[in-house]
């Protein structure tokens, strides 16, 4: 094989991983926006609902959905965690709202984020959140607890094979609050010498 033959293969093959790091690469991203277009994997939307959704939502359909709250806190995250309502029956189009309680069963402050989950997956399409504490870390002291809400619609054009949901949430901990604390601190120290 010839030397020019040679660095053409080497060329062939850098290139082909090349185009496999970045097809790899870019594997995340897609698959965000394949469950955004789909609801695959009940991947519900981290923001508020738009305005116009809200204004679509104010007639209420005369059909019932039952949806199942659910809520556990991770591993290594030292909270009580659990809806106030464990099912709620709702009609799509009509506003709802249910509470969750935490409780920080520990010594020490402690930030949470709490990730949600839809299933089916199809439905997160229609679950429509226009406040919810899953947007927001949530911060409790030691032995602090709270009631956290979310606010919620059914879209109407959820297909009618959809009768029931389930809405469910991990809380993980986001990180020691003292530690950050002590942390600012001592950058706050570092930058007035």
């Amino acid at each position: 094989m010839s030397s020019r033959a040679k660095n053409r293969h080497v060329l062939l093959l850098l290139g082909l991983a090349a185009g496999m790091f970045g097809f790899a690469f870019a594997l995340v991203p897609l698959y965000d926006i394949l469950c955004d277009i789909t609801g695959i994997n009940g991947k519900p939307a981290l923001q508020a609902a738009l305005h116009e959704e809200i204004e679509a939502s104010e007639s209420a359909i005369d059909r019932e959905v039952t949806i199942q709250f659910l809520a556990k806190a991770a591993r290594g995250m030292p909270w009580e965690f659990r809806p106030l309502e464990n099912k709620m029956t709702v009609r799509p189009g009509e506003m709802n709202r249910v509470m969750f309680y935490v409780r920080n069963r520990s010594n020490h402050s402690v930030t949470g984020q709490a990730v949600p989950s839809i299933s089916p997956g199809q439905a997160a399409l229609y679950f429509k959140k226009i406040e919810c504490f899953c947007f927001e870390q949530q911060e409790l002291a030691a032995g602090g607890e709270m009631e956290i809400g979310v606010s919620f619609f059914v879209d109407v054009d959820m297909p009618a094979k959809i009768n029931e949901l389930t809405l469910s949430y991990t809380m993980f901990r986001v990180g020691d609050v003292e530690h950050e604390h002590l942390i600012s601190h001592f950058e706050a120290e570092r930058d007035d010498t």
